[in-house]
């Protein structure tokens, strides 16, 4: 097993229990949960089927995988047909599934990178409502926008800026996910990097800065609208006392959410604090560390239309991020080896018959980009900060998606 930092080892003890701890230890010794949520803007679950998938049970679309494939190597990753995603994270699904009003909304994920749970978000909005992710590290930005305009939403805007940013623009929404930079325990198991950077002084850090970065999207919050507070660490300082602090400075109520006790998600660890809040522990849930909390800005609801996506944040220009689909001489279908080559940033050899110009290319059925055919090749139009770098092809392509 790994080694642990050694603060870490007795206050988790002590959080957790002599129980749950000594299986939470016992995870390290087992196979990490490989998951997928499936983009139901663009699959059919009725028409496909994942190989081997086993639902994830609080999530529409969710599946675990019974091992990890080589997912830079499956077009249909690249399409956007499908996200890989860590199981807890979904749990964001029923949450929304169970506290949305189901009317046209205005969303924002503050810390949103790298586009997990904006994806995730976009599914499950009501159809017209409007989605702002946001990322303030500049690089970070650029893969949520990639990430993002393959998933295809059309309703959705990517942004670069600092939390106060969106106070200081007056922008309203409502529902705000807060997905905090966390000291990272949960994600021990999975990334031994986080185990590291891990101390007892960035424990410190991350809690002040969480709640510098919570009163920023209260203020961009809705009367009657919900804020959903979620991180991947264990200790309570930077979840329980958190949302404790939400309630005692802005008056937040916490809502409940409907669970099954099959799922084993852990409840508060807080002694004296016993308000509904979810917490997903490595060897007792299937997934890796994840703490949420779902509050509600009390005041009555108003129904104002989605937010126009026009204007500016803070000096920032918004960052529109629209589908890729089908442009002028229409859609060419790729063969698999074909289609890695594009991904690649090769010139390509279409049919004879392809029309000359700006065309579409796919595989199976899923729009990859654009090439721009000569008539010799077709030169590659696809991003180059998107391309993939493995040089090695498979030939014998196993499809993770199956036609049913």
């Amino acid at each position: 097993m790994m080694q642990l930092p050694e603060d870490f080892v007795r206050s988790t003890r002590e959080t957790m229990g002599e129980e749950r701890f000594q299986r939470y230890l016992e995870s390290f010794g087992e196979d990490v949960p490989v998951s997928i949520r499936l983009n139901p803007l663009k699959v059919d679950s009725h028409e496909w089927t994942v190989a081997g998938g086993e639902p994830v049970p609080w999530c529409r679309g969710g599946y675990y995988l019974p091992c990890r494939p080589n997912f830079t190597m499956d077009p249909l990753l690249h399409a956007g047909c499908y996200y890989v995603q860590e199981a807890a994270s979904m749990f964001l699904d029923e949450v929304l599934r169970q506290h949305l009003p189901q009317r046209q909304l205005t969303a924002l994920d503050l810390c949103a990178a790298p586009g997990g749970k904006s994806t995730l978000m976009a599914a499950a909005l009501p159809d017209g409502s409007m989605l702002y992710s946001n990322e303030p590290v500049r690089q970070r930005a650029s893969i949520l926008a990639e990430n993002v305009a393959k998933w295809g939403y059309p309703n959705h805007i990517v942004t670069n800026q600092y939390p106060e940013s969106y106070r200081k623009s007056k922008l309203r929404f409502d529902v705000i996910l807060c997905d905090v930079p966390c000291s990272g325990e949960g994600m021990f198991r999975k990334d031994p990097a986080t185990i590291r950077e891990w101390s007892r002084q960035n424990v410190e850090r991350c809690w002040q800065l969480q709640r510098d970065i919570v009163s920023d999207a209260w203020a961009c919050l809705n009367d009657g609208g919900l804020l959903i507070y979620s991180t991947c660490t264990f200790n309570t300082r930077e979840n329980e006392e958190n949302v404790r602090w939400i309630c005692e400075e802005f008056g937040a109520e916490v809502l409940p959410v409907d669970v099954s006790p099959a799922w084993n998600i852990t409840g508060s660890l807080l002694p004296g604090f016993d308000l509904p809040v979810y917490r997903f522990i490595p060897g007792i849930t299937r997934s890796e560390g994840l703490f949420m909390a779902v509050l509600r800005k009390k005041g009555k609801t108003r129904n104002p239309p989605p937010t126009s996506p026009s204007g500016e944040i803070g000096g920032g220009l918004l960052v529109a991020s629209p589908p890729r689909g089908e442009v002028g001489g229409g859609v060419v279908p790729l063969t698999y080896p074909q289609a890695i080559a594009y991904l690649r940033g090769e010139a390509l050899v279409l049919p004879e018959d392809t029309p000359r110009g700006i065309v579409t290319v796919s595989f199976l059925g899923y729009p990859l980009g654009t090439a721009k055919n000569i008539g010799t090749r077709a030169n590659n139009q696809y991003p180059k900060e998107w391309r993939i770098k493995t040089t090695h092809i498979n030939n014998d392509y196993e499809a993770i998606l199956r036609h049913t």
